[in-house]
């Protein structure tokens, strides 16, 4: 039984690494307790979803033009030094944010306003964390842990939305928006204590016979000059344009389909962050490539089932089944795409390439909750995750088609070599 249990936390092990797991679990919770409390809060002040997507995509759109730079940070300084810069600037700007939600000032449309700027300020600060940790992980594991790392710290990022909005429930019903602003500062508090303890020191490699521009764009080269990892970028692009771009329009399905408000959207939240926790936990014991090629077109596909789902039904309760089942297979296939992402890369540019993964995957979904929310006022919330929901099926079935995604799906396993033997 020990044996099993080590299996799927084998990485935790290292204490860097496990200091480090510590640190993004407390970020996530915080991160998604806000996209949850910030949205709401826009929702209440406006009445319409449009600025619950502007407010989202305003926290989601530096991860297009900052993770480029940030990935060229990530691997001109030491990368563990850059993560504690993040979470003491993210600590100091949920303050802000509490005590400004408590003085009021969000009661009218100048309040709008500054909570955009300040999604913007945690955007970019969020955008900086992630990119940097996706380049510290593999530095702190040894490569055959990879996977099992990768899929733990999926496991903090997606599960974080379990703990994060359902943290903040008893908070909304006993004391309001603000107490709720203040447990995320509570959050990135406990992270900014857990960074400061990771003793690894690591970089990337720049070129110093190459100008500042050429080594920035040197991430771009990578990805752009690799048919398998480009087509991996734009696949996982396609998905979570499609399918994981609902956070903007949560607060109208939570209206739909249980008939509640910000508390509705928190469990919506956190029944898509278990089912994210459950599918991590499970890949995090796959050491097997080709049982990871199969559940990754498997998660693709069934990536469009919750959506659909909550699309069709009017029963609260199955509303809810539909939000597991999303976070389950939405996170099964980012935790798998990452990792195959991170063991194709190079450590020397690994900042650089985890910054173009972001910008393609984090752009694409800033734009997406914002357009999703758009239309959703127009139509319907339910509508557009239909829709979604299908047109993935479509790019998934017309993925395996693709020679370099067919060959991931479908990998040929070598088998090892026996050593010749020798003459005594």
């Amino acid at each position: 039984m020990l044996g099993v249990l080590n299996r799927y936390v084998d990485g935790l092990r290292f204490q860097d690494y496990r200091t480090l797991w510590t640190a993004n679990a407390c970020a996530g919770a915080a991160a998604w307790a806000l996209i949850v409390a910030r949205g709401w809060l826009a929702y209440e002040i406006t009445g319409a979803l449009t600025w619950s997507g502007i407010v989202t995509l305003a926290a989601m759109i530096p991860r297009l033009f900052s993770t480029p730079l940030l990935g060229f940070l990530a691997d001109k300084f030491d990368r563990a030094g850059l993560l504690r810069w993040t979470y003491t600037l993210n600590l100091i700007h949920n303050v802000v944010l509490a005590g400004l939600v408590m003085t009021g000032i969000f009661g009218g449309a100048s309040g709008l306003w500054v909570l955009l700027v300040l999604s913007l300020i945690n955007g970019t600060l969020r955008s900086a964390q992630m990119t940097i940790t996706q380049s510290l992980i593999p530095n702190l594991l040894p490569e055959d842990r990879l996977l099992n790392g990768i899929a733990l710290n999926q496991a903090t990022q997606q599960g974080s939305r379990l703990v994060g909005p359902i943290a903040i429930i008893p908070l909304l019903e006993l004391f309001g928006m603000g107490a709720a602003f203040w447990m995320c500062s509570a959050f990135y508090l406990v992270g900014l204590i857990q960074v400061q303890r990771i003793a690894t020191r690591s970089t990337g490699e720049i070129d110093r016979r190459r100008g500042f521009f050429q080594n920035l764009v040197a991430g771009f080269e990578y990805v752009y000059g690799q048919p398998q990892l480009l087509a991996m970028v734009l696949l996982v692009l396609a998905h979570c344009s499609l399918v994981m771009s609902y956070e903007a329009i949560l607060p109208g399905i939570s209206v739909e389909k249980l008939g509640s408000g910000a508390i509705g959207v928190s469990y919506l939240m956190g029944a898509v962050g278990g089912g994210a926790l459950v599918a991590s936990i499970f890949i995090a014991g796959v050491h097997s490539v080709k049982i990871r090629g199969y559940l990754f077109l498997l998660f693709g596909m069934t990536s469009a089932l919750g959506p659909i789902i909550m699309a069709l039904t009017t029963v609260p309760w199955l509303s809810v089944l539909a939000a597991v089942s999303m976070g389950v297979n939405q996170s099964g296939f980012m935790t798998i795409s990452h990792a195959i992402i991170q063991s194709m890369t190079d450590d020397r540019v690994r900042g650089r390439v985890s910054g173009v993964y972001s910008m393609h995957v984090g752009g694409s979904m800033a734009v997406s909750n914002w357009l999703s929310a758009v239309v959703a006022d127009v139509f319907n919330a339910s509508l557009v995750m239909a829709v979604g929901g299908l047109l993935l099926i479509v790019v998934i079935v017309v993925s395996v088609g693709v020679g370099p995604l067919r060959r991931l799906y479908f990998p040929r396993v070598v088998p090892a070599t026996p050593e010749p033997a020798t003459l005594s």
